[in-house]
């Protein structure tokens, strides 16, 4: 391991922009179908890795969803979280915000309690035994229509109290934010913090109606909007924090390789941009991956790595005590590298 890299790993960071069920490796997924007794469409680990190959996000999101349907029981939840919380940790990783879909599961007869209730237990242990905080952000499917989001934020309302926010994934292109612009504001009535995909593949006009319509709280992506100098100027002027995943945008063919990532100029644009791993499974790579492969591509160096590590806490949904302890422990950890 070299100095940088041994420098990402020890940087003491969040994750914001995470789904839970792109965590699944094919040895869980293996083991979850034995357990359960699920057939699944492949003989071998190797094979699942060679459907990986996908060069869009529909061919992403197809396997994604066959991938899913091994988890049946809470200790399946549970299990697949506490894996993601031991490979975070081993990242760095302090705090995380993770997404689930939870239509997902409940349009396949999987109880919302089975689901929460094993993604919350392995929660409370991560932060027992790593010392890992994290919050859980509920997220609607956008290829489904609207009332089925309003039928998942209130089979949802039992566990609002555990439920950090809201957030919007799946197919991006063809189902702008607009669409769920009255169920956003549900959320927000009970107190809910708000994201949304947007600018991923989807252009920057999806970026405007997430800030408009949804008020969203967080950007997801939003790689799209520097195409558009006025979006820019917004995003900075309201400090908006924005969950980029270098990995993915390079699996999913939004940027055609790494060396045309577009986060450096980020940076310098003021847009306050963090990295993240999305569905690291699938992708390539967990958080520390991520700013391995984009520092090496586009030449950042310590002092932008920790920017990043500090942006990531700023964004955060922790209050201002636990967000100023991180800092600290960060400014701490910078100032003997």
């Amino acid at each position: 391991m070299n100095d940088l890299s041994a420098f990402i790993a020890g940087l003491p960071k969040a994750e914001l922009h995470l789904h839970i069920e792109g965590s699944l490796e094919p040895e869980l997924m293996f083991a979850l179908a034995k357990r359960n007794k699920i057939e699944i469409p492949f003989d071998s680990v190797e094979a699942v890795r060679a459907a990986y190959s996908f060069s869009r996000l529909q061919d992403f999101l197809d396997i994604y969803y066959a991938g899913a349907d091994v988890l049946r029981t809470e200790q399946d939840f549970h299990d697949l979280a506490d894996a993601y919380f031991a490979r975070a940790t081993a990242d760095g990783v302090v705090h995380a915000e993770i997404f689930f879909d939870p239509q997902t599961h409940t349009d396949r007869g999987i109880p919302f309690q089975v689901v929460a209730d094993g993604l919350l237990g392995a929660m409370r242990e991560a932060e027992a035994k790593h010392g890992l905080t994290s919050k859980l952000i509920l997220c609607f499917l956008r290829h489904l229509d609207e009332d089925a989001a309003f039928a998942t934020l209130e089979a949802a309302e039992p566990w609002l109290d555990r439920i950090a926010g809201v957030g919007l994934d799946s197919s991006e292109v063809g189902h702008p934010p607009e669409k769920f612009a009255r169920v956003f504001a549900a959320a927000g009535d009970m107190g809910l913090k708000r994201v949304a995909h947007a600018g991923e593949e989807g252009p920057p006009d999806y970026v405007w109606q997430a800030l408009d319509l949804l008020r969203i709280d967080r950007l997801d992506h939003g790689n799209r909007s520097l195409e558009d100098p006025a979006l820019v100027r917004r995003l900075v002027d309201e400090g908006m924090t924005l969950t980029v995943c270098p990995l993915s945008n390079l699996k999913l063919c939004v940027v055609d390789t790494m060396a045309d990532h577009p986060l450096d100029r980020m940076l310098a644009e003021g847009l306050r941009a963090t990295v993240n791993s999305d569905d690291p499974a699938y992708f390539g790579g967990y958080v520390a991956d991520n700013y391995r492969a984009v520092a090496a591509a586009r030449g950042l160096g310590k002092a932008e790595l920790a920017t990043l590590a500090r942006n990531s806490f700023t964004g955060s949904f922790l209050d201002d005590a636990a967000k100023a302890a991180h800092l600290a422990h960060l400014d701490a950890f910078v100032a003997t590298q």
